[in-house]
């Protein structure tokens, strides 16, 4: 089993460099803290999901959970920014609109969620403004920001802080000697932090460890979550067969091509590890777009491995090789995702259900959930009365 921290290296010869950079960051956090920068509050219930480091803490997986959590109850709108998208400017996606056009992961999410709203702008202020501008026929109940917890002029209703348990922000040091993009005490702004990535036989011993040495304060809820995987879906169904295997059992003895282009395969690689099979790992940067090389490299890489073979991605990769020109047959046939789905542990599954849907519910501007959160109270024993629907989460 891993250990929190065990993904960390700190290169000491930048920390005067991450000095200077801590610098430029505290004062723009002063001057938000100061008013001089200001946040914008909005009547529509928003729930920020971000990060203070980088690199992968599991931002999309975590928005998707929430979108399970509450799709089925409320009219849900996801914004992002739509990193490295061919576009600028506020766009409202459709189920045909192309991936270039919103950023890999805003395309991922409406491809699976196609009933919910998605959309990108990086002024999420704008963003905001066009989702709940009257008249518009979306009728939003809440929005969830996809990467915003830097993104301060906004201000949430609740602030979601992911944490990667292999990088712990308490043991790491700000860029670029480090990964923290901003001071640990940022993480003071998080109404909940969840412990990302956490391996599943973590004892109750290491939950209070690492609970004592977050030293949250009491306003904060802390959250520990692992991952589950479903069974390999075919990229390409109409190649491949079968087009879905029955579960990760059906990987035991192939020799496994890992095609990644995330910020954090180390997990993924070491849950493989486990089906005791050969896996040849092929990694990209974080949101890579696979030039005419790389599709030359993974053909080339792929027909040199002996059968029985398969290649698998994850889904963020796969949204972008389906776009990527001149994969091979064989590729194309052996091309398979492995579906991520997040797990809250400690049993408070749920506790962070009613936290989520408490504030939801009170702060709606929809007459049906207003009905509806009186129901709520009763299980949600942090319901306090009726206060003003822009209150932040912590207050509640």
């Amino acid at each position: 089993m891993r250990v929190e921290g065990d993904f960390i290296t700190i290169n000491k010869k930048l920390l005067a460099l991450s000095w200077l950079y801590g610098l430029g960051v505290g004062i723009r956090n002063t001057l938000f803290e100061m008013g001089v920068l200001k946040s914008r509050s909005f009547k529509t219930p928003i729930i920020s999901v971000g990060n203070i480091t980088v690199g992968g803490t599991g931002k999309t997986p975590h928005v998707e959970y929430l979108i399970r959590l509450l799709k089925d109850k409320v009219n849900v709108a996801v914004l992002s920014r739509g990193y490295k998208r061919k576009s600028s400017g506020y766009i409202l996606s459709d189920k045909d609109t192309p991936m270039r056009m919103i950023g890999d992961e805003p395309y991922q999410i409406k491809q699976k969620f196609p009933d919910i709203t998605v959309a990108v702008d990086k002024k999420r202020t704008r963003g905001i403004e066009n989702l709940t501008e009257e008249g518009n026929g979306l009728d939003i109940d809440v929005i969830l920001l996809d990467d915003a917890f830097q993104h301060r002029y906004v201000k949430p209703g609740i602030n979601i802080l992911l944490v990667d348990y292999h990088r712990l922000v308490i043991y790491d040091r700000l860029l670029p000697a480090g990964r923290l993009r901003e001071p640990v005490r940022a993480k003071d702004r998080a109404d909940i932090v969840i412990v990302t990535k956490c391996p599943k036989d973590l004892n109750p011993m290491e939950f209070r460890v690492i609970t004592k040495a977050m030293r949250l304060y009491p306003y904060q809820q802390l959250f520990f979550s692992s991952h589950d995987y479903d069974a390999p879906k075919a990229v390409f169904p109409e190649m491949a067969k079968p087009e879905k295997m029955d579960g990760l059992d059906a990987l035991t003895g192939q020799n496994i091509l890992l095609l990644t282009g995330i910020a954090s395969p180390e997990q993924l690689m070491h849950d493989l590890q486990e089906l005791k099979s050969q896996i040849t790992p092929l990694t990209y940067g974080d949101h890579h777009n696979f030039s005419k090389k790389d599709v030359a490299n993974i053909n080339s890489t792929f027909a040199s491995m002996s059968e029985p073979k398969v290649i698998l991605t994850t889904e963020k990769d796969a949204t972008r090789l389906m776009a990527a020109e001149g994969l091979s047959d064989e590729v194309k046939s052996k091309l398979y995702v492995l579906p991520m789905r997040i797990v809250i542990m400690q049993n408070q599954e749920e506790e962070f259900t009613n936290k989520i849907l408490g504030y939801v519910y009170k702060n709606s501007r929809n007459s049906i959930l207003a009905k509806g959160k009186d129901a709520h109270k009763s299980q949600n024993s942090n319901s306090s009365g009726d206060r003003s629907r822009t209150i932040s989460f912590r207050n509640n």
